[in-house]
């Protein structure tokens, strides 16, 4: 009798190690692997991404992606494409490639930041940007009036009437690199162009602003905050800021100068004098990880036991803010501005995500609970471009849904 106990306790122990081992137990929020038909999509519809990629990559307008396609917690498309290095030597892409997300910092880990604090009851959205950063100053019309507040939902909205982006190789010039403190300074005096909720205008330094606020508000820098609040939480291991050196071989390089590629330190200039730890641009991401997210997003703000925000949050951040529907913006998040390319022509106007500009885009549909994450370095090579490219991958996704 008791060999047969120790014989049925190592069997459950076989079948406990071939599930959990091998990857195929989930939780009924979290994300697996399984055909397309058994989530309403049509495979050879949805097969026709590696066309369109292919040709893209013959053309010239990237070295390389990485797709992953999921539907109704059911990832049913992820892939590697071309290469992810061409110059000066070629190197291979895979799909656990890093990419520098660019701007898709902004909503996954800024906005996301700022509604957690505003969870906490620690800041408010309708607080003044000034009750922070004190010395933020507000625009002045040609009378030398000075407009209302600029408060922190007019950042996330990209209402607040800064400049789209300022001379970083001036701020290196006069102050060295990096130099956070004085990027900070330098926003925060900035001439304003209008005041705050007339005219959208899409803007680094708002979200620069924002991550510096968080700093200030919770005592952690923006990538303190994001490991402990976020990817720590969610099991989130191949998505940080300044990637260690032992990271470094996984990432897919962008920019190449003086014939080295860029890998591992963040592209854009400015979260380049913010020492790589910025709230425009600086986090570097794979597929699977950013699915995560998403999924988290869809879940209503859980994935697993692990909750990160609210569903009113995620609802709030994911639709065009009240009393600026000019924008087309969530906090944080794109609903439908003339940057919302990526969302393709068929997804409805539910539909909400985000850009990079060295190539990286996310669409979400929380309508067929559907997503597209894609990835690319296309500023690795002379003439890269995939805005027409995550338009037809979207349209394609979209169409290969047949069933509710």
């Amino acid at each position: 009798m008791r060999s047969k106990k120790i014989l049925v306790l190592l069997l459950v122990f076989v079948i406990s190690f071939l599930i959990y081992g091998c990857g195929y137990f989930h939780s009924d929020n979290q994300l697996h692997f399984g055909e397309p038909a058994l989530v309403g999509i049509d495979k050879d519809h949805l097969k026709m991404i590696d066309e369109v990629i292919e040709k893209a990559i013959d053309k010239g307008k990237l070295p390389g992606a990485t797709v992953l396609v999921a539907r109704k917690k059911t990832v049913v498309y992820r892939k590697a494409f071309g290469d992810a290095q061409v110059l000066p030597t070629v190197e291979k892409m895979t799909i656990g490639k890093m990419f520098d997300l660019a701007s898709i910092t902004k909503p996954v880990a800024t906005a996301t930041s700022i509604m957690i604090l505003a969870e906490k009851g620690e800041l408010r959205l309708m607080d003044p940007v000034s009750k922070y950063i004190p010395e933020f100053t507000r625009y002045v019309d040609e009378n030398g009036e000075e407009s209302g507040p600029i408060r922190l939902y007019h950042l996330l909205t990209h209402t607040s009437g800064l400049p789209p982006y300022t001379n970083a190789n001036d701020l290196k010039r006069m102050y060295g690199d990096p130099c956070p403190e004085h990027v900070i300074q330098h926003i925060a005096t900035i001439e304003k162009r209008n005041p705050p909720g007339v005219n959208f205008d899409y803007s680094c330094l708002g979200f620069i602003t924002l991550a510096e606020i968080v700093h200030r508000v919770s005592g952690m820098t923006i990538d303190e905050f994001l490991k402990k609040w976020i990817f720590e939480p969610l099991g989130m291991k191949s998505t940080t800021y300044c990637p260690p050196k032992e990271l470094l071989s996984r990432i897919a390089p962008t920019e190449v100068f003086d014939g080295k590629p860029l890998r591992g330190k963040v592209h854009d200039p400015l979260a380049q004098l913010m020492d790589g730890k910025s709230g425009n641009a600086g986090l570097f991401s794979t597929v699977d990880d950013l699915a995560i997210f998403v999924q988290m997003l869809l879940n209503g703000g859980i994935y697993g036991k692990t909750r990160i925000i609210s569903p009113m949050t995620v609802k709030a951040m994911t639709t065009v803010y009240h009393g600026l529907e000019f924008t087309g913006r969530g906090l944080g998040w794109d609903v439908c501005s003339d940057y919302s390319s990526n969302m393709g022509d068929i997804f409805p106007v539910s539909s909400f995500g985000h850009t990079g500009f060295t190539g990286t885009s996310i669409c979400i549909d929380p309508t067929s609970e559907t997503f597209v994450i894609l990835f690319t370095n296309r500023v690795h090579i002379p003439d890269g471009n995939v805005i027409a490219l995550r338009s037809k991958i979207a349209n394609i996704v979209a169409g290969s849904i047949v069933e509710p």
